[in-house]
């Protein structure tokens, strides 16, 4: 059997205008990026260090002892779903993607929310970011100087929330310079943090015995019938969902890739894969090391969820444990800037395809990147992140716990979007039977149990932090509030600019079979 085709080729359809309802340029220059490239700015966007101690508390507050099967369970999707976008990118590379893929595959109105759901995630990990940068570069300084006040510079609000703007501020102009100047910065960064991690690593397998709270490794920790109820299971994975999520960078940037149409669906699946490692070696020797009980190292201790490897770094590596403040510094800071290219590009291509108004849709001719969604992007988050640190008493656990509904809905929407779009071609081979079709669907269906569940918990205020608005938890508003906001923001475009929302600028298709040979 061969393989299917689009009724026109991809360079014919580079060439028309959006208003041909096909996939089209959106001025943005291809070839900047090869494979190593692409998997080192996923890395970055996933942010091990960061992701790590912002999430490795939570987690094991959820499972407990079997952190490690959590992580592994949560990767299933994810590795299910990236092969998902594999074959969207193979068929219709667009920066789009989400957006992209979903509007032709299910419409325009649910690919809209498919957008928003994406972007909507983006901007709320961007305040993350900011946040951890923060903190960790008030420590930092405080571990560099003997001065244990700079620290807790970090807990003044109006001096946090300007420092966030610093970095947000930074990573925007990094940003809008383009592909190379990330390049050079992102391969420094990311090289810094897997080197102190694999220290951190190394010292705690070494030193495990010698703390208070050790406990030995057991395989039981991959038994999954261990955890007692499904609620435990849906938060626990969508925690570890977060820890994994990032990957799709390496899609958003197809347009800009050598060879995008392999190389970027690839670079998804090999980094997601190493991620995996990564999180298995932290969470198994992070745990031998400290336990999981509520008192001292413990990471059941409340005052070690927010920042794990705060409380961690000097009982494992003594003097050397500054690295670690470093590299949770590099890393929140080089995601938060990696990360960037993702919302930029697909409000870029919303606003391409007549879904946002036209200015987002501007390219920088020096430097052929988005710069106005880049900036919008940057003020949108900063804004977002002072917001939160005035309203939420644990901003970290409560945007984590949004996030993971985030990417839940616009994966999960990703990965039907896939097995709907192939449904003609799921049946003319093995290999389309299992990509196209059994993948996706088994991905996309387990992202929408995950979310759903959590929305349901979500609800009671005591889910996450404690915070509520109006008796409904913080978490809940968060989540599906502000996907319910996006359902508010989509009908006014459609009343502003509904070339779109008619399927003139993006049409709805599915590919055609071709006749065997």
């Amino acid at each position: 059997m061969t393989e299917t085709l689009r009724t026109s080729p991809a360079g014919a359809r580079d060439k028309q205008l959006p208003g041909s309802g096909d996939i089209t340029s959106k001025g943005l220059k291809g070839g900047q990026l090869g494979l190593l490239a692409v998997v080192v700015l996923g890395i970055s966007t996933i942010a091990p260090a960061y992701t790590l101690t912002s999430a490795l508390g939570p987690t094991v507050n959820e499972a407990g002892l079997q952190l490690p099967v959590i992580f592994l369970i949560g990767f299933i999707p994810m590795i299910l779903v990236s092969l998902a976008y594999r074959e969207l990118n193979a068929d219709s590379p667009d920066s789009g993607t989400t957006f992209t893929w979903v509007t032709k595959a299910f419409g325009p109105w649910v690919g809209w929310m498919g957008g928003w759901g994406l972007l909507a995630a983006n901007i709320i990990v961007l305040s993350n970011l900011a946040g951890v940068a923060v903190d960790f570069f008030y420590l930092f300084l405080s571990q560099l100087t003997g001065s244990p006040g700079l620290a807790e510079l970090a807990d003044n609000k109006v001096l946090n929330v300007l420092t966030c703007l610093v970095f947000v501020a930074a990573a925007v102009w990094i940003s809008y310079r383009g592909l190379h100047t990330t390049k050079l910065v992102q391969y420094s960064l990311v090289g810094f943090q897997l080197l102190v991690l694999g220290l951190f690593v190394g010292m705690a397998f070494a030193n495990w015995s010698t703390s208070e709270t050790a406990i030995p490794f057991s395989w039981e920790w991959f038994d999954v019938t261990r955890i007692e109820t499904f609620g435990q299971v849906a938060a626990g994975i969508s925690l570890s969902i977060f820890v994994y999520w990032g990957w799709d960078v390496c899609l958003t940037v197809n347009e800009e890739t050598s060879n995008g149409k392999k190389t970027a669906g690839a670079a998804g699946t090999l980094t997601a894969i190493i991620v995996l490692a990564i999180y298995l070696l932290v969470s198994i020797a992070t745990m031998m090391f400290a336990g999981v009980g509520d008192t001292g190292n413990g990471l059941n201790n409340a005052e070690n969820h927010e920042n794990i490897f705060t409380a961690l770094a000097s009982p494992i590596m003594g003097p050397f444990a500054i690295l670690m403040s470093l590299a949770v510094l590099s890393s929140s800071a080089a995601s938060l800037q990696s990360t960037f290219m993702s919302p930029s590009r697909s409000l870029l291509a919303m606003a391409h395809y007549g879904a946002l108004p036209e200015p987002f849709s501007r390219v920088s001719r020096k430097f052929a990147t988005p710069g106005y969604a880049t900036i919008a992007a940057g003020v949108v988050s900063a804004g977002f992140y002072a917001i939160m640190h005035v309203v939420s008493e644990n901003v970290l656990n409560d945007t984590i716990l949004a996030l993971g509904l985030m990417i839940c809905f616009y994966y999960g929407l990703t990965a039907l979007a896939c097995a709907w779009y192939f449904r003609h071609s799921v049946f003319t081979s093995a290999r389309h039977f299992v990509f196209r079709l059994l993948c996706p669907v088994l991905g996309g269906v387990g992202l929408f149990v995950v979310f759903f569940q959590t929305a349901m918990d979500s609800l009671a205020p005591e889910f996450g932090s404690g915070s509520e608005v109006f008796g409904i938890g913080l978490v809940f508003v968060l989540g599906v509030g502000i996907l319910a906001l996006g359902a508010v923001f989509m009908l006014v475009m459609a009343r502003l600019r509904p070339g779109y929302f008619r399927g003139e600028t993006l049409r709805r298709d599915t590919p055609a079979l071709v006749v065997p040979e």
